[in-house]
């Protein structure tokens, strides 16, 4: 996997293109608002000079609005309604012909192939009404990571014009599921946040469940049923290398890794209960962190790396608690009717999100870490499963639906939602889909 350092540094040779008047520009939309108004932007198709360079300019100008409509933040000016034709703009905006037209932000862009095979990619957003450059970007990059690119553009527009990190750069592992309901198979797969890029990593002969990155994002941990026997795995995405997390005699689950990517922590039943440990990955030790005589499970990670979330019916019935990451300090956060579980903490450390169970409905929410400012989000007859995107504004959960002849038969699909709870929408997948985990943004 070509890294996000290598893209920029080696590949894409990047550099900046500012305007004299960029640090006055005024579009600016706030993500911590209830609801938000779309900002309208125009995103003509990048301007080429040869028709293979006019290809690669479609498509990103497509990838990059796709993104950044799909983020409920934007909405697109239709490119039938221009005036400005692609040429002229060359030269320059004439901001009257966008005006017009209720353009807020402007995006134009330039693809043009280089000697050595590599495609230079540059962009510009401007302030239509102000009449500014905001930012603007170059990359040097082989034709094959033209996508790549097209997410780290609207990476870079969504945090100039929100002033928060985006989160298009991203990957999605999750379980794909084939097969009929008695025999169902499950299997890990990959792809982009955007559904495209899509792999089948497992062979299907082990059910496997509750895949999670590492903070690299070289591994994945996931617990699976090899021979009948659930286990906790590692693997490499990279070398495709599958290892055992440890030879217990027991089951293990609900694996997870800390923010360091050092340890891995899990759940652990024994005589007729569970506990959570973790393992240090170098040396292999095993601690124990929690010692109740209940189910404690769905360990998560402060990102510092100084706490732990986790569910557990030591009170009688399940609910989410934290504690240090030594297992100390136990405290109970969810104090709602209904069952709380799934707990994961948000990577800036503000949210809890979880799955709530309540008169036949399911419901995914989120709650700071002390209990308090408890928001439902979505609800369905059975949706879960809920994992954040790397800057904490957008969660992603799959959902079971109806099908079939009277809705007797369900399909799994992937969806995710902003923090408003407005904007949910459907990742598209190849097949049902289960158990998501959103990667870090791409080293």
């Amino acid at each position: 996997m070509i890294t996000r350092q290598t893209l920029l540094s080696l590949i894409l040779g990047i550099f900046f293109l500012f305007g004299a008047n960029a640090a006055q520009a005024e579009i600016r939309i706030d993500i911590t608002r209830g609801t938000v108004e779309p900002i309208p932007i125009a995103i003509p198709a990048f301007y080429a000079k040869t028709q293979n360079e006019s290809r690669f300019g479609q498509d990103i100008a497509q990838v990059v609005m796709q993104d950044l409509m799909r983020s409920g933040l934007f909405t697109m000016v239709d490119p039938r309604s221009f005036i400005q034709d692609r040429d002229s703009l060359m030269a320059g905006p004439r901001f009257a012909d966008w005006r017009v037209l209720n353009a807020q932000a402007l995006v134009i862009g330039r693809i043009e192939a280089q000697t050595d095979g590599r495609l230079k990619v540059e962009f510009r957003l401007w302030d239509v009404f102000g009449e500014q450059q905001m930012t603007g970007l170059a990359y040097f990059t082989i034709p094959g990571n033209w996508r790549r690119v097209a997410h780290i553009i609207a990476d870079a527009i969504y945090k100039r014009i929100t002033g928060e990190d985006g989160y298009f750069d991203t990957r999605i592992v999750y379980v794909a599921e084939s097969g009929p309901s008695t025999a169902r198979v499950k299997r890990l797969a990959i792809m982009d946040q955007d559904g495209e890029n899509h792999r089948i990593l497992s062979d299907g002969r082990a059910l496997v469940l509750t895949p999670r990155f590492s903070p690299t994002m070289q591994e994945i941990t996931y617990m699976a049923y090899y021979n009948k026997r659930p286990r906790v795995y590692l693997f490499n995405i990279d070398t495709g290398r599958q290892e055992v997390l440890g030879n217990f005699d027991n089951m293990t689950f609900a694996p997870r890794f800390a923010p360091d990517g050092n340890k891995v922590v899990f759940s652990l039943s024994r005589n007729g209960n569970s506990d959570i440990y973790t393992m240090d990955l170098r040396s292999r030790k095993i601690a124990q962190i929690t010692n109740h005589p209940s189910i404690n499970t769905g360990p998560s990670y402060a990102p510092d790396g100084k706490r732990i979330t986790f569910e557990s019916d030591r009170g009688g019935t399940q609910q989410i608690y934290t504690m240090t990451a030594g297992g100390g300090e136990v405290k109970r956060i969810s104090f709602g009717e209904g069952r709380y579980a799934t707990p994961v903490w948000s990577p800036r450390g503000d949210l809890i999100a979880f799955t709530k169970q309540l008169r036949g409905r399911f419901y995914i929410g989120v709650m700071r870490p002390d209990g308090s400012g408890e928001r439902l989000l979505t609800e369905s007859f059975h949706v879960e499963g809920p994992t954040w995107a790397p800057n904490g504004r957008v969660l992603m959960y799959f959902k079971d639906l109806p099908s079939g002849p009277g809705g007797r038969n369900k399909k799994s699909r992937l969806y995710s939602i902003d923090l408003t709870g407005y904007n949910e929408r459907e990742i598209p997948t190849p097949m049902d889909a289960s158990d998501p985990a959103w990667s870090p943004l791409i080293p």
